[in-house]
């Protein structure tokens, strides 16, 4: 199973189980804490209601008192208020007014006036000089027809002389509860859908971010050019670092014993001459032989030391993962420059710069002329006197195809697919010597490194090399 997935199942289980704990908690509190609140209305309420009656109770005067009245006119009232989307239409407390023994002197909904409700705990509470409450159901068999009552003492000074009791059905307060579950319903889902979604985001970024590094482990263990991925701080970075640091450790080890092997090898051929030709010059031998002996050397040595620039300048490239600088190069220009530094190599042969101004490929100019300058001389090499040299270049969707044409004999249909091969080379038609066979191998590193490649191929009249570079 992917780290990816793994990491959002945990999450998942412990944000819904979080998310499902905490939203059923917090719905079973919903329901006593709206009846704490009423509670706490009543007991203002009570409280009210027994200052305004206690010189009617204390004087015996209540019966003949408007209040009954009064209550009758309070019973009947419609406040069509519409609370937080809950339409209230009718009134809902009902108040009643007992002596000193318990019995209800008035009653706002004309039911038990007369009757003893000193064992009522509301009354007998209070009575007593306690905080009188009680919650009693109208249906025994019906857990939702409780009614919650409250009463307050009526002093007269520090005697209690009558209790009233203020009352409200719990089933007025349902509407009220079941709104507010609804909502805290869909709230506590769309965060845990949202904590979910954050989650699966989360889990797909650290996945698409390790992928990435494990892409670029399996490119660089597998010899491919990879980009190491870039990442914002963190432990990520400093992983991304550590391999990179890793691949660089072990590569260059790598690299430095397979460079030493071929550097020795292709040292022999030129050494060997040199040494040859240096014991014959130790003997007596006619001037023109001497000569002859002695252009060997030079001529082995410049052969070394070629080999020796093209190995530092084709191991820099290898070497890199990408670009240092990827800016606009015009490449008529480009090439103008390149033609400018080696007018005395191309004396003798035609040239032609078809290349547009608006051709703009984006990299590392340093590198493009470098590469350039080693197609020029390998066309060069291969081009008679006189022969045509021509520069152009075409639009190839997102890539300029800049091609260098040189007429010339074709290409061995068998070296063809081994031109680009590292120390692989035909001989030049003038001398018959080989070059150190770098060159190509170079401009098919940089154009690597560019994102583009290199092809060549024969053509009518001669040999075309063509470098593919992303348009600027």
């Amino acid at each position: 199973m992917p780290l990816g997935v793994r990491i959002f199942l945990v999450y998942f289980l412990f944000v819904g189980l979080t998310g499902y704990f905490v939203l059923s908690t917090v719905m079973d509190e919903i329901r006593p804490g709206v009846r704490q609140s009423t509670e706490e209305t009543l007991v203002d309420t009570a409280n009210l209601l027994a200052e305004i009656l206690r010189d009617d109770v204390k004087n015996g005067t209540l019966g003949q008192s408007r209040l009954p009245e009064l209550l009758r006119a309070y019973g009947a009232r419609s406040p069509q208020a519409d609370i937080w989307g809950v339409r209230k239409n009718a009134v809902n407390h009902r108040i009643y007014v007992t002596d000193v023994h318990g019995i209800v002197l008035l009653d706002s909904a004309g039911q038990a006036l007369g009757q003893d409700y000193s064992r009522w705990n509301d009354v007998y509470l209070t009575l007593h000089g306690k905080y009188g409450a009680r919650s009693s159901r109208e249906n025994s068999d019906d857990p939702d027809s409780s009614v919650m009552y409250v009463a307050a003492p009526i002093r007269d000074g520090e005697t209690i002389i009558g209790v009233v009791s203020v009352s409200k059905p719990n089933r007025t307060l349902q509407p009220y509860i079941e709104r507010s579950q609804r909502r805290l319903a869909w709230l506590g889902a769309g965060l845990i859908v949202l904590g979910l979604l954050v989650g699966g985001l989360l889990s797909w970024w650290l996945s698409g971010a390790l992928r990435r590094l494990t892409r670029y482990a399996q490119a660089v263990s597998e010899g491919q050019r990879a980009e190491l991925p870039r990442y914002r701080g963190g432990e990520l970075a400093q992983l991304a670092t550590a391999v990179e640091r890793m691949r660089v450790q072990l590569e260059g080890k790598a690299y430095v014993e397979r460079y030493v092997h071929t550097l020795t090898h292709e040292l022999k051929s030129p050494l060997a001459a040199i040494r040859g030709a240096a014991e014959l010059l130790e003997g007596e031998m006619p001037g023109e032989q001497r000569a002859r002996f002695v252009g060997n050397i030079a001529g082995e040595s410049q052969r070394l030391q070629q080999l020796v620039e093209r190995l530092l300048n084709l191991a820099q490239v290898e070497q890199r993962q990408g670009l240092e600088e990827r800016v606009r190069v015009p490449l008529r220009e480009l090439v103008d420059a390149l033609l400018q530094a080696n007018l005395a190599r191309l004396g003798g042969h035609p040239l032609e710069n078809l290349i547009g101004a608006d051709a703009q490929v984006l990299g590392e100019p340093f590198l493009l002329r470098q590469a350039l300058g080693n197609l020029l001389d390998n066309a060069l090499d291969f081009t008679p006197a006189g022969g045509l040299l021509r520069f152009s270049a075409s639009r190839q969707g997102q890539a300029w195809r800049l091609s260098l044409y040189n007429q010339g004999p074709s290409i061995p249909d068998y070296a063809l697919e081994r031109l680009t091969e590292r120390f692989y080379s035909l001989p030049r038609p003038g001398s018959g010597r080989k070059s150190t066979g770098l060159g190509l191998n170079f401009v098919a590193e940089v154009a690597a490194l560019h994102g583009g490649e290199l092809r060549i191929g024969n053509v009518e009249g001669g040999v075309e090399a063509v470098l593919l570079l992303p348009a600027a």
